[in-house]
């Protein structure tokens, strides 16, 4: 992507000496002179500069009297689609082999803490007598806790800081600290999943070869959802839904060109193949779980699947908003109490320790706790509809309470979970209901399918409900049973589920806090490309719904366009506002809207503090529910509209990064932020400075970026002389 500043395929720039230019007949022959951009890039490739001395020199002496430099929108000596193709090769590769190493250390850990335990895991433990287990329940999740606070610690303390060779070294070691802490976390039983740090350490090691090869946008791009797509293949031994897990989740979300995602096609599908093969040799053949037997009886079935995929979108929500309501509570308990975050994963694996006492499925056993959900091993006895309403629940639970508590681990593993025991508790009462030998409702041509079958669709549904990955989940599903007939009731399920969970956003008081969360956590570097106007309203349309996933599956937010910027909201807030105070009449208001042309305006207090923010759109939902609010006065005001609360917003600061501020108006969906000189309260009430909008927010890249251009050519010019 070429800066803004060259938009036209053909830009140039003349400068040209005070003197007069000679006669063309005493012009020399102009030559020209390619220059590399010297170790400088400016989007996917290069920029030709082509400085062109026009003689302009008198016969005698040969004095230069002007050049001209000429920028062409063209790529030179960037890197071929041939070396970026082997090194999604390599990706595979090594994302295969390290992802296989991971599951490794997770068997031998679990083997090491729980040893002497049948592999069955969690059933033997739901049949043994509680007396002689319930120690070892108690105190393996919480000694795996205590070993991932350390880890956490340590990972927190290696902050890169710089760009030197010491600083790449400590990022590089930041996500091996992290996949070790996911190793203890499942392996010592606690409620999340592999498949997550499995795509993270796919897309750290593609990231590591981008930085390598100083590779930008497309390019970085691909190689990132090479090694996200080698993720989901080698962790589910699914190569054809790690290459749709990498287009949904990577490249559909990402602001680069379109181009890129045909681009990257070959790459992703030779990553996703080697890592592939290299967990069937590792890890063996077998599918992540046992795919149990199941029938589709008839297309009338099939309204019976679309009810199914209405209660796993609602699941889906449970498990999000428990997620963030744990994060709220538990950010809260340290406050209040000082609790020490090194401690908090430990007092989480005391949780689901307590928890795994009476509902020992919840602890992470690989997919063998799936299997017994799905009665798809001999050994297994089936569990009551009732226990699996139960454990629908528990798990939710459990697994908020352990991504809240800073245990390691992904979503993926336990929606599969929570998706099969919606799917068997809804086929065993469906089954009792219509086909039981004293069926409730008889209807001659429905006859209902087996529970696993349900189950298998809960699955898939689910995991697209939290994951926002429907053609992942559909995909996955199909290749694992590789039967067609279950196609057709996966699609419907997942659509729904789908459809379900999309218009489902998070309170702004939730939506607050993951922003805090947000604030934070995030790192920001200095960016060396900006995307076009049109490329930064595609980012802002597709961030909105991925807000809410960053915080729920970190592995779904692995690549950031603007992850390297390192702008404040200072360098693009503007300063000249309008405000008005809660008793200003509502047509002064407007007034000054029209004379400013600005679609709102700053509410604040005598001494101005912020206390809100007025819009247009307010004003006019306003005047259309507006009947008796203020029938007894001469005119609406200012506290008519807004109320006690209607319109607080979220303030930033000047010295917050930009890219959170970005987020933050994505999130509250709107198109412009207070700036506040700092906060004084928790209502974030602060000396107003001025405001932040989108407009600003595309100038300032756009200038950062035409700015850093013209350096580029001044200093190609100064080497010239």
């Amino acid at each position: 992507m070429a800066p803004p500043s060259v938009a036209p395929s053909h830009a140039r720039v003349v400068l040209v000496s005070a003197q007069s230019p000679p006669p063309p007949s005493r012009r020399r022959s102009a030559r020209a002179l390619v220059v590399p951009p010297a170790g400088r890039r400016y989007g996917c490739g290069g920029v030709r500069l082509r400085i062109i001395r026009c003689g302009a020199a008198g016969e005698e002496d040969g004095d230069r009297r002007g050049e001209q430099v000429e920028v062409v929108g063209e790529e030179v000596a960037a890197p071929g689609r041939d070396l970026v193709t082997l090194a999604a090769c390599l990706v595979g590769l090594l994302t295969g082999v390290s992802v296989v190493l991971f599951n490794l250390s997770v068997h031998e850990i679990r083997d090491l803490f729980w040893d002497g335990i049948p592999l069955r895991g969690a059933s033997w433990l739901r049949e043994a007598p509680i007396g002689e287990t319930w120690q070892r329940v108690i105190l393996v999740p919480v000694s795996g806790g205590i070993i991932v606070g350390v880890l956490n610690t340590l990972r927190s303390s290696i902050k890169p800081n710089s760009n030197g060779t010491m600083s790449k070294v400590k990022g590089a070691f930041r996500p091996f600290l992290k996949a070790v802490a996911a190793s203890f976390t499942l392996g010592t039983g606690n409620s999340l999943g592999p498949e997550g740090p499995s795509v993270e350490i796919g897309s750290s090691i593609a990231k590591g070869f981008g930085n390598a090869f100083e590779w930008e946008d497309g390019k970085k791009l691909s190689l990132v959802a090479a090694g996200s797509a080698a993720g989901i293949a080698s962790g589910f031994n699914a190569a054809v839904a790690g290459c749709f897990f990498a287009v949904e989740s990577v490249l559909w979300p990402s602001s680069v060109d379109t181009s890129s995602l045909s681009n990257a096609t070959p790459m992703v599908i030779l990553s996703s193949v080697i890592a592939s093969v290299v967990s069937e040799i590792g890890l063996g053949s077998d599918p992540a779980f046992t795919v149990p037997e199941y029938d589709f009886r008839s297309p009338t079935e099939l309204p019976l699947y679309l009810l199914l995929g209405v209660f796993c979108g609602l699941v889906s929500i449970t498990l999000s908003r428990c997620t963030v309501l744990t994060i709220q509570t538990v950010e809260s308990l340290q406050k209040a109490t000082g609790l020490p975050k090194a401690v908090s994963p430990a007092l989480g694996g005391l949780i689901v320790g307590l928890l795994a006492l009476i509902y020992p499925e919840v602890l992470y056993w690989g997919f063998e706790n799936v299997d017994i959900l799905l009665e798809s091993r001999p050994f297994t006895s089936g569990l009551s509809a009732a226990v699996l309403v139960q454990l629908i629940g528990v798990k939710v639970l459990a697994t908020s309470l352990c991504r809240a508590f800073g245990l390691v681990g992904g979503y993926y593993a336990p929606s599969l979970f929570i998706g099969a025991a919606t799917g068997m508790a809804y086929g065993k009462i469906m089954r009792f209901t219509f086909t039981g030998p004293e069926p409730l409702l008889h209807i001659p041509f429905l006859d209902v399918a087996s529970p696993q079958a349900y189950g298998l669709v809960g699955m898939a549904a689910t995991l697209a409900g939290v994951c926002k990955v429907p053609l992942t989940s559909v995909l996955l599903l199909f290749e694992l049973t590789q039967d067609y007939r279950i196609v057709l009731p996966l699609l419907g399920a997942v659509g729904l589920s789908s459809w379900i969970v999309s218009p489902q956003r998070f309170s702004r008081s939730n939506m607050g806090k993951l922003d805090s969360l947000e604030v934070k956590t995030s790192a920001f570097k200095q960016a060396k490309n900006v995307p076009s106007q049109s490329q930064q309203a595609a980012s802002m349309d597709t961030a909105e719904p991925m807000t809410e996933l960053c915080k729920l599956e970190s592995s779904l937010c692995v690549y950031d366009l603007h992850e390297k910027e390192n702008l404040t909201v200072a360098e693009a807030m503007k300063t000249k506002y309008i405000s008005v105070s809660m008793t200003t009449p509502v047509v002064e208001a407007l007034n000054l809207m029209l004379v400013e042309k600005q679609p709102f305006v700053m509410i604040t207090d005598s001494k101005r503090s912020l206390v809100g923010l007025l819009t247009l759109k307010g004003i006019q939902d306003f005047c259309k529910t507006a009947n008796t609010t203020w029938a007894q006065t001469d005119e609406p005001m200012v506290s008519h509209v807004c109320g006690a609360t209607k319109c607080k917003i979220r303030s930033v600061t000047p010295q917050m990064p930009l890219t959170t501020a970005e987020k933050i108006m994505n999130s509250h969906r709107v198109d412009q932020l207070p700036v506040v000189s700092e906060h004084v309260d928790n209502e974030n009430r602060g000396l107003l400075a001025g405001f932040v909008d989108r407009e600003g927010i595309a100038i300032a890249r756009r200038a950062v970026a035409t700015k850093g251009f013209l350096s580029f050519t001044t200093e190609i010019r100064r080497e010239e002389r």
